[in-house]
């Protein structure tokens, strides 16, 4: 077993890592204010981003569930790897050689261990490319021709081909030094009565990354006629690859579906390369599964979809599978703040196909020629009737409203109940009635028509409303409606109303955020100010107790382990929390916001001494000689803090 990480070592990567860049990788992050980023929260649902990341810090913190720490805590948390690995993942994007204290000599060797599940895949991804030039290969490249896709084609992809073989797979990678126990974890090999076995045989492979761009899996699409297995083969449940949670392409669509506010939604792997190779760089699929809500939070933490000017973009084939994915997308629609769409081929063409039959350009017409998903599901319901007939036109109107009475925007409500009443032959006045039914038939929490007995979604607009309040109450809260039941427990919070108190808060917030442009001589004269809240109060001694090593690496760090266990959740959101805006000048800002609480507690002083000024005796000269001369001190201390 390998010893522990030195110290000294942990601290240095954390100190060399930027944590935007890591955060950045789950996360779509925008400016939010001076120094910090923010996002949608990846631990909890929400529609407004209340999760904030401060580099220069080194830390993150969610205002709506509480979740808060390091760039360790943050792998710890989202990825469920332990501290160790957590370290070496880090250390070895930085390139950084760690040393190992108490005799271990390298990283820890567990069987299920994250990095080694990821290196074996990585192993395999590269062993499958090898083999695709490989003579026996040969029905591989002609899939991919036969498609559209050339040789660089497949290499921008990852594409390799997996050899009809039993093991062939397996010793090569047991040379590689890994283990039967992890590549059977790993999924590459599967076990049967004569032992282990190349789990992909004869097929070609796609691997599968996550949003970091480490491939976490692999899809194999069969080739060969006496291949009994199934069209497409993916790796089974791993510690690492969780096909509810993936998309394929992500790792490559990422940057432009954040750039763009846009993602296409396809359904297989050439689609996804058909789609990129196209021009429509954001477009992705699933692996193996339904499109589902988890696939929605993936989606909506990358694009930050926290407005309604983003667009969401679903392909469908035109068969019974297409329209049932169709009905099982648009049962989760109001998931996303973002827009959402369908975009169908010409014949029912699928991207891949569409780009064989008529060229790039195609594909990209099929995209920007898409329909509102409200306007698809109308007419996919409708055309079920025969329309001839009153029967008909009354079933289909009767299976069109509930879908328009999910619509919360009131124009374009309307909008759809005139499209409903032209499409099913009805009258205005019959479809405006027949959908307030649906309204009504519908609060009981049935999403009805398509939506399948979905529960039923508050909307773009309710789903802005609620009252959850994260620290101190501000505008930085959580509005989707409150902290999920496990979220840690915040010390008591700044009244808002106060403005003592909020001055407090943003003079903590500058001292742990940008110590240095206070300074020393200025923390150490503020940290003697009382303070009005006594959570404010603790914080303010911890930081008091750590004066001299304010320059330091590690400052916030050192503050967190100063304060009691209940407090560490409040340090780290005021070590987060944006600043008010303060354009360039931040040092500025900083040392004002500390110059002011300072003569706010000059002003106290004075008033004190000036109250037991005109209590003494007119005998006592001395003594009032001494009350003056420390008021007029008092005067002189605060010109000087106003530059005058």
């Amino acid at each position: 077993m390998a010893g522990r990480i030195r110290q000294s070592d942990i601290e240095e990567v954390k100190a060399r890592t930027n944590i935007a860049d890591i955060v950045g990788d789950y996360v779509s992050l925008k400016t939010g204010g001076v120094g910090a980023l923010k996002g949608l929260c990846p631990f909890h649902d929400e529609k407004s981003p209340s999760f904030y990341v401060r580099p220069g810090v080194g830390r993150y913190h969610c205002f709506g569930c509480g979740e808060g720490g390091d760039v360790y805590e943050f792998l710890l948390k989202l990825d469920h790897v332990s501290f160790t690995d957590a370290v070496e993942r880090l250390a070895a994007r930085l390139g950084y050689q760690l040393h190992y204290e108490e005799g271990g000599g390298g990283p820890s060797e567990s069987g299920a261990n994250r990095a080694r599940l990821l290196a074996a895949n990585a192993a395999a991804e590269a062993f499958f490319r090898e083999r695709l030039v490989a003579p026996d290969a040969e029905p591989g490249r002609r899939f991919l021709g036969e498609r559209g896709f050339d040789a660089n084609a497949a290499a921008q992809f990852g594409v390799g081909y997996a050899p009809k073989s039993w093991d062939e797979l397996t010793k090569h990678l047991k040379t590689k030094g890994f283990t039967q126990e992890e590549l059977l974890t790993a999924g590459l090999v599967s076990q049967g009565d004569r032992g282990v076995y190349d789990r992909f045989r004869g097929r070609l492979i796609w691997p599968i990354r996550d949003v970091t761009g480490q491939t976490i899996g692999f899809g194999a699409r069969r080739l060969l006629e006496d291949d009994k297995g199934p069209k497409y083969l993916n790796t089974p449940e791993t510690p690492v690859y969780k096909k509810a949670q993936v998309l394929y392409g992500l790792d490559l669509a990422k940057r432009d579906i954040s750039r763009n506010d846009q993602v296409v939604v396809v359904e297989g792997y050439t689609d996804v390369m058909a789609c990129h190779l196209a021009g429509v760089t954001t477009a992705v699929a699933t692996c193996g599964t339904s499109f589902g809500v988890d696939h929605i939070k993936v989606i909506r933490r990358v694009m930050g979809d926290d407005n309604s000017q983003g667009s969401v973009i679903f392909t469908f084939d035109p068969d019974a599978a297409g329209q049932k994915a169709a009905a099982r997308a648009f049962g989760e629609e109001q998931r996303f703040s973002a827009q959402t769409y369908v975009a169908v081929g010409p014949d029912g063409l699928d991207p891949c196909d569409l780009r064989i039959a008529q060229g790039d350009d195609a594909v990209r017409r099929m995209i920007d020629s898409r329909k509102p998903m409200f306007e698809f599901m109308i007419r996919q319901v409708v055309e079920r009737f025969d329309l001839d007939t009153v029967e008909g036109r009354a079933g289909a109107l009767r299976a069109g409203a509930p879908i328009v009475a999910t619509i919360r925007d009131p124009a374009s409500q309307s909008g759809y109940t005139r499209e409903l009443a032209r499409l099913s032959g009805a009258d205005l006045q019959d479809a405006t009635r027949a959908v307030r039914a649906a309204q009504r038939s519908g609060r009981d929490g049935s999403r009805g028509g398509a939506g399948g007995g979905q529960e039923q979604s508050r909307g773009r607009e309710g789903a802005r409303d609620g009252g959850g309040r994260g620290y101190g109450g501000d505008a930085m809260s959580d509005r989707s409606g409150g902290a999920p039941d496990l979220a840690p427990p915040l010390a008591p919070p700044v009244d808002p109303t106060d403005p003592t108190q909020r001055t407090e808060r943003e003079c903590l917030m500058v001292l742990l955020q940008v110590p240095t442009e206070v300074g020393a001589e200025r923390a150490a004269r503020v940290v003697q100010v009382p303070f009005v809240n006594p959570t404010h109060a603790v914080v303010r001694d911890a930081i008091a107790s750590q004066l001299a090593t304010l320059e330091q690496p590690g400052w916030v760090d050192r503050i967190l382990a100063e304060v009691p266990v209940a407090y560490a959740p409040t340090v780290n959101a005021l070590a987060v929390a944006a600043l008010p805006q303060a354009g360039d000048n931040v040092g500025g800002y900083a040392r004002g916001i500390v110059d002011g609480v300072i003569d706010r507690d000059l002003l106290r002083e004075k008033a004190e001494l000036t109250a037991r000024f005109a209590r003494t005796d007119q005998q006592e000269a001395e003594l009032r000689r001494s009350l003056q001369l420390a008021m007029a001190s008092i005067d002189r201390e605060r010109m000087r803090l106003r530059g005058e």
